[in-house]
């Protein structure tokens, strides 16, 4: 019985062997699996990859041109009579820029929150049912002022000889032009527009000028920096209305310009008070010619002094140019 048990056993494991060795036969082989390293990504193109996905210039350009056409206003970009918002810009900067009222652009624009301004928006600053290229055009044509001769004489000879009297009161005739050399007269239609035909002026240039304050001018004007000029004077001393106008704006509300008050003249001047210590008038408050509107001061500025700008449709210019000579 022994032995019959111990032959059993040794069956039994001689089939359990057996039956290990036929299953690790039969297994089949692990599939073997193609894998792209990471450090050398598969070519575009390759079956079975998907090609990156990358902007083309073409794409970026009608993206830009979407976000920019996305602002308000933007179709009127560029046109004469509007004005596209900078980074830092308020409706008191554009209206010193363009030589408007600030509330006026916010009236025009239907702007109910000035603090709502989008970089890239396009605001109309011309008023409604006028002509911004006519605006525009006028502005422009400032030099006939600037070159109109010192010297009355000519005008006021052909003034004479037009009328018929000379200055002493006596009739004389009117004398043909002198031959020219070789016997040829002068084309007469030539000369006759220029004499009988003066350019008109615009109105709006005839503005009778005053000095702001009477303290020296300790800094000149430049275009890029200055914008004005700097004129020394003591706490309190007067700032005075350049001209007649009609104050526009009365407040600290624009940076680096302290107490500002700006007087809009006409539809081509407005001159900006800045650094005052106390503003004495308000806005839409009419002044005239050398009434006290401020006292001097050193808001926003390292010194007592009054910053002084003339702009002509907005544009800063030298007010040397138009005072009168102290």
């Amino acid at each position: 019985m022994a032995r019959l048990r111990a032959a059993l056993r040794a069956g039994a494991a001689l089939a359990l062997v057996g039956l290990v060795a036929a299953c690790s036969t039969s297994r089949p082989p692990a599939p073997v699996e193609d894998r792209v390293p990471m450090s050398k990504p598969a070519a575009p193109g390759t079956p079975g990859t998907a090609a990156p996905a990358a902007a083309t210039p073409a794409a970026a350009a009608a993206a830009t041109t979407e976000a920019v056409a996305a602002k308000p206003g933007a179709e009127n970009a560029g046109k004469p009579g509007y004005y596209t918002i900078k980074p830092g810009d308020t409706l008191i900067r554009v209206g010193l820029e363009t030589g408007q009222n600030a509330r006026d652009i916010a009236r025009w624009n239907n702007i109910e929150n000035p603090n709502s301004l989008e970089v890239g928006q396009v605001i109309r600053v011309a008023p409604p049912g006028v002509d911004p290229a006519a605006t525009a055009t006028r502005g422009v044509n400032n030099t006939r002022v600037e070159a109109r001769p010192l010297d009355a004489k000519p005008a006021a000879a052909a003034s004479a000889v037009a009328g018929g009297t000379p200055a002493t009161g006596a009739a004389v005739p009117a004398l043909p032009p002198a031959p020219a050399v070789g016997g040829t007269l002068p084309p007469v239609a030539a000369a006759t527009p220029a004499a009988g035909n003066p350019p008109a002026r615009d109105p709006d240039d005839e503005v009778s000028w005053a000095w702001p304050a009477a303290g020296p001018v300790i800094g000149t004007f430049d275009e890029a920096k200055s914008k004005g000029l700097a004129i020394s004077g003591k706490a309190g001393d007067p700032v005075l209305a350049a001209a007649d106008g009609r104050v526009v704006y009365a407040g600290s509300g624009l940076r680096g310009y302290g107490n500002l008050v700006i007087v809009k003249h006409n539809n081509t001047y407005l001159t900006a008070y800045a650094h005052n210590q106390a503003l004495l008038v308000k806005e839409d408050q009419v002044v005239r010619r050398g009434q006290k509107i401020a006292e001097m001061g050193s808001t926003d500025a390292d010194r007592v002094q009054l910053h002084f700008e003339i702009r002509r449709q907005g544009r800063p210019i030298d007010p040397a140019r138009l005072l009168p000579p102290r």
